[in-house]
């Protein structure tokens, strides 16, 4: 069978079709600047040169539409129609309390995934809005919505309550709800295959680092505590995200004078990494002002990686020990000082790291020091993947 994958953002679509008989790529592009100037849908097939369509699309159904005009393209397509497309899997961030897995889109989930919008503002309506896209175009086709935050739906209650009026949970749903959560399984259930032991035996501690971040402690399979929260504003300092503080800045802001508009806009996108170094939210940047001696660069290169640090750390005392720590996403995948970092100091715990592996890992690397207590992997994720495998399983 083969299954397309899409995942929706606000202005943008991220896509692959997979042959899952063997679980290739077929082909996997972007869509960006959806209803904005200058709409580009880029696609990429192995050995061969980038198909790019460059035309207005005013909405997510023109975007999946150009992506089935790609798809079928006869010289730069991989398929002939969408007969040929079994199923389609959708990410979607924000399942709630309600689903703790995968689960095929039917009427009943729509009007879950509605219902969670109002925790899930930013996320939740583009995802919907490419769902509904592809029912139109492609009416028949099972659809399946993939969660973010499902892998962490079972966390122990003194984990992911917040010590609040316990009315609020019950009434409001306000609990940790945890994200990256296809990311954390796919990378702990790898690390435990490299380990050689049956994930049910491990204690796994996953670094999901990007420009959006978060740590997962797993222990036994299973998502015990995460740094992300109610939204994906709490844990770490993230590319444009506060990450932890104090709740009362925000009424000491609000009594300031700032408008609640403002200090959302301030703790979402004017913080984090971008906030402290004033250069910008990619570590790229960040990084090169820091090696030119940028002090305050230097100093969210820290700050970034201080937490990392501290949350590893808890979660090693949460699960009562630590088999592995796992480095994935854009940064934990290609930064090599933000491994270094988040690593220096844990010599107690048995993390150590080889620093001539770290500077070049190879996929699916151990970098921690021969002999190490505690192994430290270079996992490279693979949500679409894990996306595409639930698609198949629920669509037979």
């Amino acid at each position: 069978m083969k299954v397309l994958v899409v995942n929706c953002g606000s202005s943008s679509l991220k896509y692959q079709l997979f042959n899952m008989d063997n679980e290739s790529v077929l082909a996997k592009g972007l869509v960006e600047r959806i209803g904005i100037e200058g709409s580009i849908l880029t696609q990429k097939v192995s050995g061969r040169e980038n198909f790019v369509i460059q035309k207005p699309l005013k909405d997510h159904k023109e975007a999946i539409e150009t992506v089935i005009q790609a798809l079928v393209d006869v010289e730069h397509g991989v398929i002939k129609d969408t007969n040929e497309i079994g199923a389609v899997g959708h990410r979607v961030v924000h399942g709630g309390e309600k689903y703790a897995k995968s689960v095929l889109i039917d009427e009943a989930v729509m009007k879950a995934l509605e219902e969670c919008i109002k925790i899930a503002p930013l996320h939740n309506p583009p995802n919907l809005i490419g769902i509904e896209a592809c029912k139109a175009i492609m009416p028949g086709v099972p659809m399946v919505a993939v969660f973010d935050t499902a892998f962490h739906a079972n966390m122990p209650e003194e984990a992911y309550l917040y010590a609040l009026p316990y009315e609020l949970y019950e009434q409001k749903k306000i609990r940790r709800y945890g994200f990256h959560g296809t990311s954390h399984k796919y990378v702990s259930k790898l690390a435990a295959d490299l380990l050689k032991k049956d994930v049910k035996d491990t204690k796994i501690i996953t670094c999901h680092l990007g420009n959006g971040a978060s740590v997962a402690a797993v222990k036994g399979g299973i998502s015990v505590d995460t740094s992300m929260g109610f939204t994906p504003l709490e844990g770490l300092a993230m590319g444009t995200r506060s990450g932890d503080l104090d709740p009362a800045i925000i009424k000491y802001l609000l009594d300031d004078g700032y408008s609640i508009k403002e200090v959302d806009e301030i703790l979402n996108k004017k913080s984090g990494i971008f906030g402290i170094s004033g250069v910008s939210s990619d570590f790229r940047d960040v990084r090169s002002a820091a090696e030119q001696g940028n002090p305050r660069a230097q100093l969210a290169i820290k700050i970034f990686t201080y937490r990392v640090k501290k949350y590893i750390g808890a979660y090693a005392a949460a699960m009562g020990g630590v088999d592995a720590v796992v480095f994935t996403a854009g940064l934990g995948e290609n930064a090599s000082i933000i491994r270094k970092y988040s690593c220096e100091g844990l010599e107690f715990l048995g993390i150590s790291i080889d620093e001539v592996k770290n500077e070049a890992p190879g996929e699916d690397c151990d970098i921690s020091v021969k002999d190490a207590k505690v192994k430290v992997f270079v996992i490279p994720t693979d949500e679409e993947l894990m996306i595409a495998r639930d698609t198949l399983n629920l669509s037979k």
